[in-house]
């Protein structure tokens, strides 16, 4: 996953970059402003000052906002499909508690950015980028299948209703966990806490 250290202040100073560095760097930035400051925030001028570098070299790059958002919007889906594959990984390793599942799918929507770049989709109406996600959900509800094949009455559905639960809570979670669990007086991995205990609830 994408990482970038920013400067305590100031723009950083401005450096020679080729082509391919100068785009997953603006990436990298793009990235970090959807997640701390949400997607208006994703502009070129943004991303350029982020990167010490001007508003016209950064067009050079990519030409509009629209193709950067493009982009940023592309490598996001690609970290969370390889997410939900690396927790798919790990329940077929025999190692997964209910717990350690939802920390996986809760930590690529927090720290990942997936909660905010969901958001942005879903009010964008940009569904088509979720398509490359479509087989990680499919690998993971095969997965749980396999671990809950010897349960009574209709796995799948139990199992629907687990990856359902436990994408939704991540996405809520994401986006307004914080103040809400403030207002509750919760601690901050109480969501993740409720959705370990109700998991195995949808197999008894």
């Amino acid at each position: 996953m994408m990482s970038i250290n920013r400067r305590k202040s100031g723009p950083p100073p401005r450096r020679r970059r080729s082509a391919h560095e100068a785009r997953e760097e603006a990436l990298v930035a793009a990235r970090q402003l959807l997640v701390e400051r949400g997607p208006y925030a994703v502009t070129l001028k943004a991303v350029a000052d982020e990167l010490g570098m001007s508003h016209t070299n950064l067009l050079h790059h990519f030409g509009t906002a629209g193709e950067l958002q493009s982009e940023l919007m592309s490598a996001m889906v690609r970290d969370l499909a390889a997410a939900l594959m690396g927790a798919v990984a790990h329940l077929r390793s025999d190692v997964a508690a209910p717990r350690a599942l939802v920390d996986m799918v809760f930590d690529a929507f927090e720290k990942g950015g997936a909660g905010r770049l969901a958001a942005w989709i879903a009010f964008s109406g940009n569904f088509d980028y979720l398509e490359p996600v479509r087989h990680a959900v499919v690998e993971l509800v095969r997965a749980l299948e396999e671990k809950f094949a010897q349960e009574e009455g209709d796995p799948r559905r139990g199992v629907t209703s687990a990856v359902l639960l436990i994408a939704l809570m991540a996405f809520g979670d994401s986006v307004i966990g914080e103040p809400l669990k403030e207002m509750l007086d919760r601690e901050r991995t109480a969501s993740r806490k409720v959705a370990a205990f109700l998991l195995p609830k949808f197999f008894i």
